[in-house]
């Protein structure tokens, strides 16, 4: 099967949708099928075969987040000419509410169209007008994909319609064998988290509020923190006596990604809202690494609903020191947790989330018709005088 998905986000800035699409497309390509993937990027070096660039996307404020969008005539007349030349059998859109390359290909293809929905979004003015802009868009697609109960909830509500729940992936192989990083966790023990250190949503300061507390009862304890954005006001704001005691890597790179998850006794998911799932999680699971997160539906669901891990209340430090000190104190329970959290990752092992995805695919697909060109539908988009803004408004 000729398979074209289109990632919205930047390629080469790390986020759960281009790391599920990535996953995705070499998956699908060692099954045997042709995958060509159009996205943003920062620069076209050391981009994968299989994916297209449109160029360099522009920062924009979504969903909470600081995304990498692309967008405008330029952009849109490049997803046409790679719609034109792929020949899909399928063409797979994911995040198709995203100001970017999704929602333009929506308008620029008419055929077997799949879209997925990462984000759960509380009701806003900002989706209210995105599910407008996009309302010609959802008309042509074919099948919808929700990465949780979450994301489903978010299209339901805010769009209309339903979706099929198929989870994101996780490449077991990858996480398995994760040995810790040279010196951790050491004598003593480690917590470890790992996001966007400079994005509130991912809880870094909630973590930061607990440590010391934790530390009290685990003067030994140290903390790993990895991900991009500079962590070094948040560690300033620790006690001096706490302060040594951590160490920040930065952003990381995917080869370095498991051993991180790997190096600690915990791994601390401290996310105060807008996930729809939690992948990371089972990275951390699949790693050999128990998990405490904050009680969100997604990550609950994903924990298997405190069979496969901790949770505490969101947002509260002092009871997320207590789930961690209760937790270091009971070894048995760790270990437990550990071999919990490795057999439910294996259950979102890639080789099974991709066949159920091909399952879409399949219920889609027309033999001898291939996904073309829509100028109508672009025109229906208004893309040609470029009326439409990153931010949902028009010009």
């Amino acid at each position: 099967m000729r398979i074209g998905i289109v990632c919205p986000y930047a390629w080469d800035v790390p986020g759960g949708v281009s790391a599920h699409v990535h996953d995705l497309a070499e998956s699908l390509i060692r099954m045997g099928h042709y995958v060509s993937v159009l996205a943003p990027a920062e620069s076209e070096l050391g981009l994968p075969d299989f994916v297209v660039s449109t160029g360099k996307p522009k920062a924009v404020r979504y969903n909470g987040s600081v995304a990498r969008l692309s967008f405008g005539p330029v952009t849109a007349r490049k997803v046409s000419r790679w719609i034109e030349d792929g020949k899909f059998d399928v063409l797979h859109v994911h995040e198709p509410l995203a100001p970017s390359l999704s929602v333009l290909a929506c308008w620029a293809a008419k055929g077997p169209i799949v879209a997925t929905w990462h984000s759960s979004m509380d009701r806003s003015r900002m989706i209210l007008s995105l599910a407008k802009l996009a309302q010609t868009a959802m008309e042509k697609i074919s099948a919808r994909i929700a990465v949780s109960e979450a994301a489903r909830s978010t299209l339901v509500h805010h769009v209309g319609g339903d979706a099929v729940v198929i989870p994101n992936g996780v490449d077991i192989a990858t996480f398995s064998h994760a040995k810790p990083m040279s010196g951790w966790p050491g004598a003593g023990k480690a917590l470890v988290f790992l996001g966007r250190v400079d994005e509130s949503r991912k809880g870094l300061d909630v973590l930061m509020r607990a440590y010391p507390e934790i530390r009290k009862q685990y003067p030994d304890l140290r903390l790993l923190i990895a991900g991009p954005g500079d962590a070094s006001d948040a560690i300033a704001n620790l006690p001096t006596t706490d302060q040594q005691s951590v160490t920040a890597l930065g952003m990381i790179s995917s080869e370095l990604k498991p051993s991180v998850l790997a190096s600690g006794t915990i791994y601390v998911a401290p996310n105060t809202g807008g996930e729809s799932f939690g992948i990371v999680l089972l990275e951390a699971m699949a790693s050999g690494t128990p998990v405490v997160s904050s009680d969100l539906e997604a990550f609950s669901s994903v924990l298997n609903f405190g069979r496969s891990g901790v949770t505490f209340k969101n947002e509260d430090s002092e009871d997320l020191a207590k789930v961690i000190v209760d937790l270091l104190s009971d070894d048995f329970r760790l270990a437990q947790l550990k071999a919990k959290g490795i057999d439910r990752a294996k259950e979102f092992d890639w080789v099974v989330v991709a066949a159920k995805i091909v399952d879409v695919y399949e219920s889609v697909r027309v033999p001898g018709m291939v996904v073309e060109p829509d100028l109508a539908g672009q025109m229906m988009g208004r893309l040609g005088r470029g009326r439409i803004t990153p931010e949902g408004r028009s010009e």
